[in-house]
C-alpha cells in the first residue's frame, strides 16, 4: 500500500488525493501485453515504469469488466470480474501490487447507473413481468418524450416479450438500474465491498448524476428539444444515495477517494455533489474541456470554480482530456506550442489534476472517417493506442491494433521524448516534480493578476512560499512586467537545464506559459505583484 496517506500542514491533515497527479489509462489502447491488437492489464502493468518515472501518484483505469464492449466497456456484463481480453482478476491482483510497490494508488471505474443488456440481472428482468430481476429496472407500459445520451433517441425500448418499455439513459443495450430497489442498492454496494476487499484507493463514479429518477416519468420540454436527458437529470435523491456509498467507502477504508463524473456543466449544480463533505470527495470539472484557446474563457472558467467551490470548502479537480473528449492539441488546431502551455495551466492550478493518457506526449486525435468508428458516439479520436517505440508498430506487436495511431506517432513517441530534454513528455515531468515538492502550488490560494492583455496570470502562495504563472494566448511577445526579481522555474517552450534559473526579463513571448519564483529569500518575503486580486 502506498504510503503518506496523508500530509500534516500547519494544524490541518490534508488526504493523499488533495495532491495528488493521477493518470487516467484507457486500458484497451494503453498497451499489448499478447499481440491481440487491445491493450490490457498485463501491459498496465508492463508500463508501470513509465507513470513512476513520469511521477504520477495514482492511475484510474478504464472500466476492464465482461462487457459486450457496445459502449466500450461501460455496458457491464458483470461488476466483479475482468473481461478475458483483459486479462484476469489474477492479473488485476498483480497490477495493483506492482502499482502499491511503486508507490502509485489505483482507482477503478464503477458504473452503477446501468448495466449490459447481457448482465444476468436484466436478462432475467426480461424473462417476464414476474420475474425475480424485474424491478430491478424501470418499467412502463408507455414511453415518455425522453432524450437518450449517445444516439439522442428515445431513452425507452420496447421488450416485445413482455410488451414494456424499459429505461436507459444511455444506448439501448445499457438499461438503468433501480436504485429505488432497496436490493439494487444492497447489490452495488456489495460491489465497492469486493474491490474494496482487493485493495483498491478508490472508485471514480460513473454519471453520478444519473442515479436519482423522477419518478413521475413526465415529458419534458427540454427533451422536446432534443437535449439527452443525463445533461439535466439532477434529482435530490441522489444525494441521499451518495451518502450511504460514502458512509459505506469509509467504514471499509477511510483512506479510498470517490471520484464523481458529475456532467452537468454547471459548477452551481456540480458543487452540491460534495454535500457536507459526506457524498463525493472530488467532481470532475469539465468547462475546460470545452474551452477554446482564449484568456477571458480560461479566466471566467477558473474564477467560477474558486467562486462556487471555495466557499463550500470543495476541492477542485483539474483535466484537459479524457477518453470522452477531443485531445488538447486537436482542440487548439494542433499546435503542440498551446498543448505544452496548456499543460502548464493545468499544473499550476489549485486543485487534484487528473492526465488523460498521451497528453504527456503531446498527442493529436486519431482521423477517421464516419465508417471506420468503433464508438457509436463517434467518441475513438482520443482513444488511438498509446506509441511507445519510435519504428512502427511503436511496441504494439502482433495484431494490427484496434484503433490507428494518431499522427506523426514516432516522432511522438515515448522513446523518442525520453531521449529529448526539450519534449513535452519531460516538460510534464519536470512540471510534477515541481508540484510535489511546493506547499504553494498543491494546496496554496489561487489570485488572479490584473496584467497585459491576452495574457492570463496568477498567483499561488502559501506562507513564504510563492509562484507566479504567465500565459500567453496571443500570437506575439507581451510585456509583463512584475515588481521585484523573478526567475523562471518553468518554461512551456525551452528547458535550459536546472543547474542556473534564468531571470525573467518581463517579456512572454508567444503561446509560452512561464512559472516564476522571486529570486531570492528576501524576494520571497519582500515581492508583490502589482494588481493583485483574489478569486
Amino acid at each position: 500500500m502506498p504510503s503518506a496517506s496523508t500530509e500534516q500542514l500547519g494544524d490541518r491533515r490534508r488526504p493523499w488525493w488533495m495532491s495528488a497527479v493521477c493518470y487516467e489509462v484507457y486500458v484497451r489502447s494503453f498497451a499489448d501485453s499478447d499481440g491481440s491488437g487491445e491493450g490490457d492489464l498485463a501491459g498496465v502493468r508492463e508500463h508501470l515504469d513509465h507513470l513512476e518515472w513520469l511521477g504520477v501518484d495514482a492511475l484510474w483505469l478504464c472500466p476492464f469488466y465482461p462487457s459486450p464492449m457496445v459502449d466500450s466497456g461501460y455496458d457491464v456484463a458483470d461488476f466483479c470480474d475482468v473481461d478475458p481480453r483483459f486479462g484476469s482478476l489474477q492479473e488485476f491482483d498483480r497490477l495493483l501490487a506492482d502499482a502499491h510497490a511503486r508507490g502509485i494508488r489505483v482507482l477503478v471505474d464503477w458504473v452503477p447507473n446501468h448495466s449490459s443488456d447481457q448482465h444476468p440481472w436484466f436478462l432475467d428482468a426480461r424473462s417476464g413481468r414476474d420475474a425475480e430481476h424485474r424491478d430491478w429496472y424501470y418499467w412502463r407500459d408507455e414511453p415518455t418524450n425522453w432524450r437518450s445520451a449517445i444516439d439522442l433517441g428515445s431513452t425507452w425500448t420496447l421488450d416485445e416479450d413482455t410488451e414494456q418499455y424499459y429505461l436507459h439513459f444511455f444506448l439501448p443495450q445499457q438499461p438503468d438500474l433501480n436504485w429505488t430497489n432497496p436490493r439494487v442498492v444492497e447489490a452495488m454496494h456489495d460491489t465497492l465491498r469486493f474491490w474494496l476487499a482487493r485493495g483498491v484507493d478508490g472508485f471514480r463514479i460513473d454519471s453520478v448524476q444519473c442515479l436519482g429518477k423522477d419518478l413521475t416519468f413526465s415529458d419534458n420540454d427540454r427533451s422536446l428539444a432534443g437535449e439527452p436527458i443525463n445533461s439535466f437529470n439532477d434529482q435530490p435523491e441522489t444525494h441521499e444515495l451518495l451518502r450511504d456509498i460514502r458512509a459505506l467507502v469509509e467504514r471499509e477504508n477511510p483512506e479510498a477517494v470517490l471520484v464523481g463524473e458529475v456532467n452537468l456543466r454547471r459548477e452551481a449544480s456540480i458543487v452540491q455533489y460534495y454535500g457536507h463533505g459526506d457524498e463525493l470527495n472530488l467532481t470532475f470539472n469539465f468547462p475546460p474541456l470545452d474551452a477554446p484557446w482564449d484568456p477571458i474563457v480560461w479566466r471566467s472558467i477558473i474564477a467560477e470554480i474558486e467562486h462556487r467551490l471555495g466557499p463550500a470548502d470543495a476541492w477542485p479537480v483539474w483535466t484537459l482530456a479524457n477518453h470522452d473528449n477531443s485531445r488538447v492539441r486537436t482542440r487548439y488546431g494542433g499546435s503542440l506550442d498551446r498543448a505544452r502551455a496548456a499543460i502548464v495551466l493545468l499544473f499550476t492550478l489549485r486543485g487534484t489534476v487528473f492526465v488523460y493518457q498521451g497528453e504527456e506526449l503531446g498527442l493529436c486525435d486519431v482521423d477517421l472517417r464516419r465508417s471506420a468508428w468503433r464508438d457509436p458516439g463517434g467518441r475513438d479520436g482520443s482513444r488511438g493506442p498509446i506509441p511507445w517505440t519510435r519504428e512502427a508498430p511503436h511496441g504494439w506487436t502482433g495484431n494490427t491494433p484496434w484503433l490507428p495511431f494518431s499522427p506523426d506517432s514516432g516522432a511522438h513517441s515515448v522513446q523518442a521524448q525520453r531521449d529529448d530534454p526539450d519534449s513535452i513528455l519531460h516538460l510534464t515531468r519536470r512540471l510534477i516534480r515541481l508540484r510535489s515538492g511546493s506547499t504553494a502550488l498543491r494546496y496554496g490560494s489561487w489570485t488572479e493578476l490584473d496584467i497585459t492583455r491576452g495574457v492570463l496570470g496568477f498567483r499561488r502562495e502559501l506562507d513564504d512560499e510563492r509562484f507566479v504563472c504567465l500565459i500567453n494566448f496571443t500570437d506575439s511577445v507581451r510585456d509583463v512586467p512584475l515588481d521585484g526579481q523573478w526567475e523562471v522555474h518553468i518554461d512551456s517552450r525551452a528547458f535550459r537545464g536546472e543547474a542556473a534559473l534564468e531571470p525573467y526579463d518581463g517579456r512572454v513571448r508567444p503561446e509560452q506559459a512561464l512559472v516564476l519564483a522571486p529570486a531570492t529569500a528576501a524576494g520571497r518575503e519582500q515581492t508583490d505583484v502589482h494588481g493583485a486580486r483574489s478569486a
